[in-house]
């Protein structure tokens, strides 16, 4: 038997039966009217759309015996007034009572409601009884109400009376959402755009500038004529860190006969870049040195001094444009940067030239670094010596006295107190200046004030200070690097075979090494692991010319090779690498390979006569003794050279001066040109010294390697 409505089981004569059959089909055609409108928009299930409540029945698409997704959200759907206590009791009229609040209309239309929507419930159910429906549908509901209440309702837009609203208001919301998602792609691929096209930056667009840079930074230029070195200094006047190139220049009106009246004498700043020629400061006479790197407390620009035989000039380093010159009569050295003697922020010079009285043999002259002029008188010394002039150098002792070191074939030292007092017959401003060493003090001959640095039956060659980095730009003012020499070692050349360290604490000699005779002071550099400065030094004789490596530490022969080369007395340079030693840089032709059997290999000198002398520059890493390699050749003459650091490349530039034949004329052509040693070690030649490995030695590097080695090889400032 099929279970009526509820409303249908009360008797009809029972009192309010009749109200209350009508106020049930009111609220069965408000809950079936709003859940077919929210089913047919929400769920998408085909159906008549009206004006009306009755006209469309979800329950038709919703029942069925497999309890479908479809019937759990009919039965869901409502959430306003729903509840296990309804008044209206279980089953489905829990969900009639949820629509309590929409109870309006006429009782008529309510019967008639109530009465079509009993006979298509009987029809369209014929299988299953109502109150079973309820019941299993309420289990369904409570069992899902917490996981999927809030989502049911999302999905519908909310209750059922704003279904329309929600619909809108889902399209809305998809919106937004895909608006937030456009967002989020443009937030991750614009900075993913933006360092791609960095990195291609970087990979493409510097390198090429880079390359471009060290392709103009190599530069060949003519310069004049002459067959003596001129002088060269290194020092940055325009502004963009790399070292710019002055030089002594000497040119000739006539070019077949010169002579000394045609001839016309410069200094030239050229610019590191090109080779370009920055400014030029005609002469009067021949430019004797070249210096670069003093520094007025109120100008920018570094001053550069240029000196002839009796003449000094100062000139701004950028402009070229004159600062002071004084007039000297017989200069016969550089001039030595001096602590302020003034007291007017600048520091001051001293230069040695030959005495006006034929009894002494050297005066020395105190100038302003400011403005030139003298101050007092040369002070003239009897050295009571012969040979080359030795220093004049600048040393400060252990106890912060200053020193000057000079000499004829000695070496002897005056305090500047005392040059000072003697030239203006006044006490030093500075306390500093007025210090003397007591125990250099004691070391003054008798009724003299020069004290005894190295007096001996051989006359002295060389005295340099035992320093890195010094001999690639000798001429340099720059205070730092003077700092840097005044407590150091000393390197003492004497007999021209021996070699010798002195203590600067003390005055004695280190160690003594003898060798052949030298003609080019030892260039310092750091061979072995000891921290301690070697030296490298270099002797010709009948066509050969013999290279060595003296320990700095105990006066021991570290390395030695033996070259074919006429006389050639072009100092070397050592530059301090990334791997913490030196490389040495030095001109000679062919080595001379040492064979198993220990004969050597020679070229007769009058073979080699007929032909042009190819002379080559090498490069020797200590981690590679036996190896040298090849950086350039040339049949000029090599007189001079100087190296350029370049910080932000690590790279460093070899400027050499070369001596060309000029076709039809006597003089030879000055070349400058600018060579960047990454570049040449890139292009170099492997030569090896040896032909074979020595039993008990270990094999020689292959190929591979020694590229390897030497193309990552980077070079530093000392």
């Amino acid at each position: 038997m099929h279970r009526g409505r509820r409303s249908s089981n009360l008797p009809a004569w029972c009192p309010g039966a009749a109200h209350h059959r009508s106020l049930t089909s009111l609220i069965l055609g408000s809950v079936r009217g709003e859940m077919a409108a929210a089913l047919s928009r929400a769920l998408k299930l085909p159906g008549k759309k009206g004006s009306e409540l009755g006209e469309y029945d979800p329950l038709t698409q919703a029942d069925s015996e497999d309890e479908s997704e479809e019937d759990d959200l009919v039965l869901n759907y409502p959430r306003n007034g729903l509840g296990r206590d309804s008044c209206l009791g279980a089953g489905s009229s829990k969900l009639r009572g949820s629509r309590s609040g929409r109870l309006v209309g006429a009782e008529d239309e309510a019967q008639e409601d109530e009465d079509e929507e009993e006979d298509e419930w009987r029809e369209r159910l014929p299988n299953k009884s109502r109150q079973d429906r309820d019941d299993m549908k309420g289990v369904q509901y409570w069992s899902q109400r917490d996981s999927g209440r809030e989502r049911a309702g999302d999905d519908r837009g909310g209750s059922g009376g704003g279904s329309g609203m929600g619909v809108h208001s889902t399209e809305a919301e998809e919106k937004r959402m895909r608006m937030k998602h456009a967002v989020r792609t443009a937030f991750f691929l614009v900075p993913l755009v933006c360092a791609t096209l960095l990195v291609l930056l970087c990979a493409f667009l510097i390198p090429c500038r880079k390359g471009e840079l060290e392709k103009k930074l190599q530069w060949e230029r003519a310069m004049g004529r002459g067959d003596n070195p001129p002088p060269l200094a290194l020092w940055d006047v325009d502004g963009d860190s790399l070292e710019d190139v002055f030089l002594g220049v000497t040119e000739c009106n006539n070019d077949t006969h010169p002579t000394q009246g045609n001839k016309i004498f410069s200094a030239v700043a050229l610019s590191s870049v090109s080779g370009k020629v920055l400014w030029r400061k005609v002469m009067h006479e021949n430019v004797n040195y070249i210096q670069c790197g003093l520094q007025f407390g109120t100008q920018t620009s570094p001053v550069v001094i240029i000196m002839g035989k009796s003449v000094v000039m100062a000139v701004n380093g950028t402009t070229g444009d004159n600062l002071w010159s004084v007039s000297l009569k017989n200069i016969v050295s550089q001039a030595v940067l001096l602590p302020d003697l003034q007291y007017d922020s600048v520091p001051d010079l001293l230069i040695a030239t030959l005495p006006a009285d034929e009894a002494s043999d050297v005066s020395l002259t105190l100038m302003s670094g400011l403005t030139g002029a003298k101050l007092g008188h040369p002070v003239p010394y009897n050295l009571t010596g012969q040979g080359l002039l030795i220093g004049p150098l600048l040393h400060e002792t252990p106890q912060g006295a200053y020193y000057i070191l000079f000499g004829l074939g000695n070496v002897e030292a005056i305090s500047v107190r005392d040059i000072y007092i003697k030239a203006t017959g006044k006490m030093p401003l500075t306390q500093a200046l007025r210090r003397k060493d007591t125990g250099w003090e004691g070391l003054k001959k008798t009724n003299s004030s020069l004290i005894n640095i190295y007096r001996g039956a051989e006359r002295a060659e060389f005295l340099l200070p035992l320093v890195a980095g010094l001999d690639n730009n000798q001429n340099s003012l720059d205070t730092a690097t003077n700092l840097n020499s005044r407590k150091s070692d000393w390197v003492l050349v004497y007999g021209s075979t021996k070699l010798s360290v002195l203590r600067q604490r003390d005055v004695r000699k280190e160690w003594t090494f003898n060798s052949a005779e030298l003609h080019c002071q030892p260039v310092p550099g750091y061979f072995n692991d000891d921290k301690v400065l070697d030296l490298f030094i270099q002797h010709a004789a009948n066509g050969t010319m013999q290279a060595q490596i003296v320990d700095g530490a105990k006066g021991q022969l570290l390395w030695s090779a033996e070259f074919v080369c006429p006389d050639l007395k072009l100092e070397s340079s050592a530059i301090t690498t990334s791997t913490g030693q030196s490389a040495f840089l030095f001109w000679a032709s062919e080595p001379i390979i040492a064979q198993r059997n220990v004969t050597k290999t020679t070229v007769a000198p009058g073979t080699s006569a007929a032909q042009p002398l190819i002379r080559k520059l090498f490069l020797l890493h200590p981690a590679y003794p036996t190896i040298l390699l090849e950086l350039a050749s040339t049949t000029d003459k090599a007189v001079t050279s100087a190296v350029s650091y370049h910080e932000h490349q690590k790279d460093a530039y070899y400027i050499i001066v070369l001596l060309r034949p000029t076709p039809g004329s006597e003089s030879h052509t000055q070349i400058v040109k600018s060579m960047s040693l990454r570049t040449a070690i890139t292009k170099g030649k492997i030569v090896r010294l040896e032909e074979s490995n020595k039993p008990g030695e270990p094999a020689k590097p292959g190929t591979y390697e020694l590229n390897k080695f030497f193309r990552r090889l980077t070079f530093k400032q000392q």
